[in-house]
């Protein structure tokens, strides 16, 4: 039997590896049923009833309107002063209009597939992406702290070898995990979009792009399982992943924020990784840089820049190949002992 073979069982066999794949079912069930709820199918009964209510409240607006009219012109015949009360010629230039009682605004709200599925890729993406992480690390972590490592390095004394197919076995898994599973979260918001929402305008462009989509959610899956592993074959420990995970998180979002905030750096944003992660979902994200502005001078439009999935895959790839070409070589050269 091969070794990756034999990896990909042990991996498959670990109650972790089972009781995390068993909560991710759960949470993502739970998240597409409770939203099912949330989205009402709009019939022509219901566009009727919000257009019949629109209707309604602006001719009530009306008759109200037209009641102050008339008490503002009875308390200006009396003599007393109307224009804090009621406003210049008793409001006269306030009189209710048809649009301004949007039937939209008494709508139950509708899931638009088009339009909101991506959100939900990106949802989807973050909770497999933490499932890799968890397993991930603590597959090759548990192997060090226990002393597993060592006693399968004297089996097949080849290092490079037992790491490439320790990881080869996670990146398999995690891919299909992520695969049947974003299947399954895809056709399950289609249901959700046919019967209580809508799939209009979902042409084979919209297909193209909901599947480049979830390209990058899978290799941003499957690249935060990789770093994860990487990082507790480092430290030789599963700690060693989930402490640098928490130092990246308060150095990128808690210290760089604060930092460029004081310092008063333009475009402070572009320094956190959250930025790229947004990126990397939405295609580009703006960065708008206000302090250039003088408003005292008039309007102002202020600097941009733009951060593109480009940067963010050029940004993670770096970090993804500096950490998990340390853990290799590392293994290479360290004392097993």
């Amino acid at each position: 039997m091969s070794l990756y073979v034999t990896e990909l069982r042990r991996l498959s066999k670990r109650r972790l590896t089972r009781l995390l794949l068993v909560l991710l079912l759960l949470g993502l069930a739970g998240v597409a049923t409770a939203f099912s709820f949330s989205s009402h199918k709009l019939s022509p009964a219901v566009v009727a009833e919000a257009q019949a209510k629109a209707d309604a409240d602006y001719r009530q607006a009306v008759k109200d309107w037209e009641r102050s009219v008339t008490e503002c012109d009875a308390a200006a015949a009396r003599g007393e002063k109307t224009e804090d009360r009621y406003g210049p010629d008793c409001g006269r230039q306030w009189q209710p209009q048809p649009e301004m009682f949007d039937p939209k605004w008494n709508l139950p709200y509708q899931f638009d597939f088009r339009a909101e599925f991506p959100m939900f890729i990106a949802v989807f993406a973050g909770a497999v992406a933490l499932f890799a992480f968890i397993v991930g690390a603590s597959f090759v972590g548990a192997e060090w702290s226990t002393g597993g490592m060592m006693n399968l390095l004297l089996w097949r004394p080849k290092r490079l070898a037992v790491l490439g197919a320790k990881l080869a076995a996670l990146l398999t898994t995690v891919l299909g995990v992520s695969v049947v599973l974003g299947a399954f979260w895809t056709l399950a918001f289609w249901l959700i979009g046919t019967y209580k929402g809508t799939t209009a305008k979902v042409t084979a462009g919209v297909w193209r792009s909901i599947g480049l989509d979830g390209l990058r959610a899978v290799g941003l899956v499957l690249a935060v399982g990789a770093v994860a592993f990487a990082l507790a074959s480092l430290g030789r420990h599963t700690a060693m992943a989930l402490g640098a995970a928490v130092a990246v998180f308060a150095i990128s979002e808690v210290a760089i924020r604060i930092a460029v905030g004081v310092l008063g750096v333009a475009f402070g944003d572009r320094f956190v990784l959250s930025t790229y992660a947004q990126a990397w979902f939405m295609k580009q994200v703006q960065l708008l840089d206000y302090d250039a502005c003088e408003f005292t001078k008039g309007e102002c439009k202020p600097a941009e820049l733009l951060i593109t999935w480009q940067d963010s895959a050029l940004v993670f790839g770096v970090g993804f190949a500096v950490v998990l070409v340390g853990a290799f070589w590392l293994m290479r050269r360290r004392d097993i002992s």
